[in-house]
Protein backbone atom coordinates (compact mmCIF):
# COMPACT_ATOMS: atom_id res chain seq x y z
CA UNK A 1 0.00 0.00 0.00
CA UNK A 2 1.42 3.38 -1.02
CA UNK A 3 0.14 5.96 1.45
CA UNK A 4 -0.36 9.59 0.50
CA UNK A 5 0.78 10.75 3.97
CA UNK A 6 3.57 8.45 5.21
CA UNK A 7 4.67 10.98 7.85
CA UNK A 8 1.32 10.68 9.61
CA UNK A 9 1.75 6.93 9.86
CA UNK A 10 5.38 7.26 10.97
CA UNK A 11 4.43 9.67 13.75
CA UNK A 12 1.48 7.52 14.82
CA UNK A 13 3.83 4.56 15.18
CA UNK A 14 6.48 6.69 16.93
CA UNK A 15 4.03 7.67 19.68
CA UNK A 16 3.05 4.02 20.08
CA UNK A 17 -0.60 4.07 19.05
CA UNK A 18 -2.24 1.47 16.83
CA UNK A 19 -4.21 2.75 13.85
CA UNK A 20 -7.39 1.94 15.74
CA UNK A 21 -6.34 3.80 18.90
CA UNK A 22 -5.07 6.78 16.90
CA UNK A 23 -8.40 7.02 15.08
CA UNK A 24 -10.21 6.80 18.41
CA UNK A 25 -8.05 9.63 19.83
CA UNK A 26 -9.04 11.68 16.78
CA UNK A 27 -12.71 10.85 17.34
CA UNK A 28 -13.22 9.03 14.04
CA UNK A 29 -13.75 5.51 12.74
CA UNK A 30 -10.69 3.52 11.69
CA UNK A 31 -12.03 3.36 8.11
CA UNK A 32 -12.21 7.15 8.01
CA UNK A 33 -8.56 7.32 9.07
CA UNK A 34 -7.57 4.81 6.35
CA UNK A 35 -9.49 6.83 3.76
CA UNK A 36 -7.56 9.96 4.69
CA UNK A 37 -4.20 8.21 4.46
CA UNK A 38 -5.06 6.85 1.04
CA UNK A 39 -6.35 10.17 -0.28
CA UNK A 40 -9.94 8.96 -0.63
CA UNK A 41 -11.19 11.90 1.45
CA UNK A 42 -9.46 15.12 2.52
CA UNK A 43 -8.35 15.42 6.14
CA UNK A 44 -10.35 18.16 7.91
CA UNK A 45 -8.30 21.02 9.37
CA UNK A 46 -9.54 20.40 12.92
CA UNK A 47 -8.30 16.79 12.65
CA UNK A 48 -4.92 17.94 11.33
CA UNK A 49 -4.63 20.17 14.40
CA UNK A 50 -5.45 17.21 16.67
CA UNK A 51 -2.87 15.05 14.88
CA UNK A 52 -0.28 17.79 15.26
CA UNK A 53 -0.99 18.11 18.98
CA UNK A 54 -0.98 14.34 19.58
CA UNK A 55 2.30 13.82 17.74
CA UNK A 56 4.02 17.07 18.76
CA UNK A 57 4.91 17.98 15.19
CA UNK A 58 3.90 20.65 12.70
CA UNK A 59 1.00 20.07 10.33
CA UNK A 60 3.28 20.84 7.38
CA UNK A 61 5.52 17.96 8.44
CA UNK A 62 2.57 15.57 8.73
CA UNK A 63 1.55 16.50 5.20
CA UNK A 64 5.09 16.08 3.86
CA UNK A 65 5.59 19.78 3.11
CA UNK A 66 8.75 20.33 5.21
CA UNK A 67 11.93 18.40 5.90
CA UNK A 68 12.44 16.11 8.90
CA UNK A 69 14.50 18.62 10.88
CA UNK A 70 11.62 21.10 10.70
CA UNK A 71 8.99 18.74 12.10
CA UNK A 72 8.85 19.85 15.76
CA UNK A 73 5.80 21.86 16.72
CA UNK A 74 6.56 25.16 18.39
Amino acid sequence: MNLLFPNIEAERARIGLSKEKFAKELGVATKTYYNWLNGVNPIPSNILMKMSDLCGVKIDYLLGRVMDEEKDAT
